[in-house]
């Protein structure tokens, strides 16, 4: 009988450390896996080189039976394929049985963001002359001005900032480095938090550490942490929205793009590999593209 539990350490390590993968994507990579185990198990499979296109027909049928979302099974088959890279790289099979399985196209949703008066209600929450106020604005100004992922900004580090060109210097998927350039707002959040607030909350932990977001105890903040915060944030600004640190994300990219940005220089500061990962953007700026040009066309109106 064959287990995943055999090749679960080496594949955890080889996702960590070799591809950089975030602790969302080993989790789910690990599950999908686990879960095609499960159903060679059921199949009276107990060798890796018995799996064949057929066997990967039944698994991707029983998928949709499910009534899976594309983008679950496309999860599952991305997992399933760079599992078996690894086992082929390992020399524990001679060939990767999904490497020639087409992705099911996926439906993009429009993301969803926030107008301005739900922002202004956000940046006006903070009490400025709290350490922990002064950060969550700092996290606030920063998310909202860079479109950075809430990992990326967890593992910000002071040398990361630039304050004399405006830049911070972020350490993106796959290892991936990329410069961002952030506003007044946002500068002035970052400096009085760094040198007031952040000084303050050091001194409750008496260590050592260049990350610039702190918690209460004075340690660095993790993802969940950061997303708490936000949480918060919205709670005490009375908004019915659901916020989460993507949705600044989409809301940085749509404002950039509703101003005139272009699709390269907005696909350069979210760190995007593919310009498709953008344009989805797009879609959300299209009902402001109509009122310029109905405002702006001397034959849009009779």
């Amino acid at each position: 009988m064959i287990s995943f539990s055999t090749y679960s350490k080496d594949f955890n390590e080889y996702l960590q450390i070799e591809k950089n993968a975030s602790p969302y994507t080993v989790k789910y990579y690990l599950q999908d896996i686990e879960t095609f185990f499960l159903f060679l198990q059921q199949e009276s499979i107990h060798d890796l080189e018995m799996i064949d296109q057929r066997i990967v027909r039944v698994f991707l049928t029983q998928l949709y039976n499910q009534q899976l979302s594309r983008r679950s099974v496309s999860r599952k088959i991305s997992s399933l394929r760079s599992f078996f890279r690894f086992l082929e790289r390992e020399l524990i099979v001679t060939m990767n049985p999904f490497i020639n399985v087409t992705l099911p196209k996926a439906s993009k949703p429009i993301p969803g963001f926030l107008y301005m008066e739900e922002l202004e209600k956000l940046f006006e929450i903070n009490d400025l002359t709290d350490p922990l106020g002064q950060r969550d604005q700092a996290i606030l100004e920063i998310l909202y001005a860079t479109g950075i992922r809430v990992s990326e900004c967890q593992k910000l580090t002071l040398g990361n900032i630039d304050f004399s060109i405006g830049t911070i210097l972020v350490s993106g998927k796959g290892r991936k480095e990329r410069y961002i350039p952030f506003g007044s707002f946002a500068e002035k959040a970052l400096n009085t938090y760094i040198q007031d607030g952040r000084q303050k909350l050091l001194h409750k932990s008496n260590i050592e550490t260049e990350c610039v977001f702190l918690n209460s105890r004075g340690k660095p903040l993790t993802d969940r942490g950061i997303r708490l915060i936000l949480k918060k944030m919205v709670e005490k600004a009375a908004l019915t929205v659901h916020v989460h640190p993507h949705k600044l994300r989409h809301t940085f990219a749509t404002h950039m793009l509703n101003e005139g940005a272009d699709l390269r220089t907005v696909q350069e500061m979210l760190g995007h590999e593919n310009l498709s990962s953008t344009q989805v953007y797009t879609h959300v700026t299209k009902d402001h593209l109509r009122k310029i040009y109905l405002n702006s066309h001397p034959r849009a109106n009779d």
